[in-house]
């Protein structure tokens, strides 16, 4: 097997799906922060401060249409990551602090509502409601002003970084991954272009350019909640300021759709607050537990310092190249992986289960290709669970430590460099995540070289397949010595 067979990239042309489990649209989580958030306690926003007169503006339009009124636990206000929820009175855990029903929500029914509902049709769920926020961005008579006006012009979010900002991640997977989302959404922006926006400028008679079809990514990408009974992606107005706590360790029940009532065909969506909250203290949500540092980077624009969040991508492949190639491809499929498998390594984390047996496996050949044949169909992943051979294990060993090594040549900054960089309270916020992402990484890198390093000090205490068979018949004993049968 060649080293080739493993690398540590990041495939990034194929966004949504990438190697750093980008979730697509249709599984988007929630919510907008504007910046680094590293919350170590509640934080009390002062009840008589001003909001701006947009927001003003906002909150009075809510009221006008019954969805608010005086007696809401919750108001919007600003708060350090931008504009948040403000609790009005003491919340309890688990209590309702929003319910917004469907006619202000934003997703493909309304757009099917709409003058362009029917040029819209056909398309990706996320383009045909980015069309409508454009659109209705430019229109002063548009329903929706009031939402748009308090909306963001960008975020922190690596897409909407310069090129100066990009290359302090350089060396990272989240640049390869940023890189690859920018050209899928210029991609898809060219396509719309040629066949939805020119063909009809009755519809669309303002010019629409790249830059608004990324405001409208990020507003998507940053505010859409998803996981909705029967709602692939949905911007819920005023939910939509509900910000992230690292301190909240649950996702549960923070919202919901639910029914309007016994003889009413409308939805609500209803947001809980799942902890307790003092008046005047900002409510606060867990965005997803699952995310790694690099997609809370990419989605949101901040990182959390926990090192559970720090995460790095092994790409593992079968070579078309490989001999064994359609054998080895059948087992990998029998056991839920493919041809190409991604492993998510957590630091702090023990690897994947399935990262071992599928490093075996690619790297089966030689005399271990025996395992490969049908009569072991059923049982070789459990032989691959274990050690299948010496030169097998060294194998793997070597090709995932000169990965690592290899990975680890790319960054221009040590983790020492970084960790003294992070001690700048003055750090601007994106060179905050690039030194946090790069930082982070590196460590996962330094871990999985250790693992295998220490994997490698063991190889002559190993005991390998031929061993275990021996044992099986008998042939060996328990300390290893051959067994002699005598006969009378």
């Amino acid at each position: 097997m060649a080293p080739s067979l493993f690398t540590l990239s990041s495939p990034s042309s194929t966004f949504p799906s990438s190697s750093t489990t980008l979730k697509p649209f249709s599984s988007f989580s929630t919510k907008p922060t504007l910046s680094i958030h590293f919350v170590k306690k509640p934080i009390s926003v002062s009840a008589t401060a001003d909001p701006p007169p947009q927001l003003q503006t906002f909150w009075q339009w809510l009221q006008d249409q019954g969805v608010v009124s005086a007696k809401s636990p919750v108001r919007p206000g600003m708060v350090p990551e931008g504009l948040g929820l403000i609790a009005k009175k003491n919340i309890s855990r688990n209590e309702v602090v929003l319910e917004i029903p469907n006619r202000f929500w934003i997703n493909q029914d309304a757009v099917a509502a709409s003058e362009i509902g029917t040029v819209c049709s056909g398309l990706k769920p996320w383009v045909s409601v980015a069309l409508f926020l454009i659109r209705q961005r430019f229109r002063q008579d548009s329903k929706w002003r009031v939402y748009l006006d308090i909306l963001p012009e960008l975020t922190d979010s690596t897409v909407f970084w310069s090129e100066e900002e990009l290359a302090e991640l350089q060396g990272t997977q989240l640049l390869s991954t940023t890189l690859g989302v920018k050209e899928y959404v210029q991609n898809e922006f060219l396509k719309v272009e040629e066949e939805i926006i020119l063909p009809n400028k009755q519809l669309f008679p303002a010019p629409i350019t790249l830059d608004d079809f990324f405001w409208a990514f990020g507003i998507l990408r940053s505010r859409a909640f998803s996981r909705l009974r029967g709602q692939n992606l949905v911007l819920i107005p005023l939910a939509d300021l509900i910000n992230h706590s690292p301190n909240i360790t649950t996702e549960d029940y923070a919202w919901e759709i639910k029914g309007a009532g016994l003889f009413s065909r409308d939805l609500l969506f209803s947001l809980r607050s799942p902890v307790s909250v003092k008046a005047g203290e900002q409510v606060l949500i867990q965005y997803d537990l699952d995310k790694s540092n690099a997609e809370l980077a990419l989605d949101y624009g901040f990182i959390e310092s926990k090192s559970e969040r720090n995460a790095y991508t092994l790409t593992l492949e079968i070579s078309e190249s490989d001999p064994f190639f359609g054998d080895k491809l059948d087992i990998a499929e029998t056991n839920g992986l493919g041809e190409i498998a991604y492993f998510d390594i957590v630091l702090g984390r023990p690897l994947p289960p399935a990262l071992i047996p599928y490093l075996r496996l690619v790297a089966l050949g030689g005399t271990d290709a025996f395992l490969l044949e049908s009569i072991f169909r059923n049982t070789i992943w459990g032989h691959l669970d274990l050690p299948v051979s010496r030169a097998n294990e060294e194998l793997i060993c070597r090709v995932v430590r000169d990965a690592c090594k290899s990975a680890l040549s790319g960054y221009h900054t040590t983790i020492e460099e970084d960790e003294k960089l992070m001690e700048n309270e003055n750090l601007h916020s994106r060179l905050k995540i690039a030194v946090g992402i790069r930082a982070g990484e590196k460590k996962v890198l330094q871990q999985i070289d250790e693992i295998f390093k220490g994997r490698e000090s063991e190889l002559d205490e190993l005991e390998y397949y031929q061993e275990r068979r021996l044992k099986d018949l008998g042939l060996v004993g328990e300390q290893g010595e051959i067994i002699f049968w005598e006969t009378n």
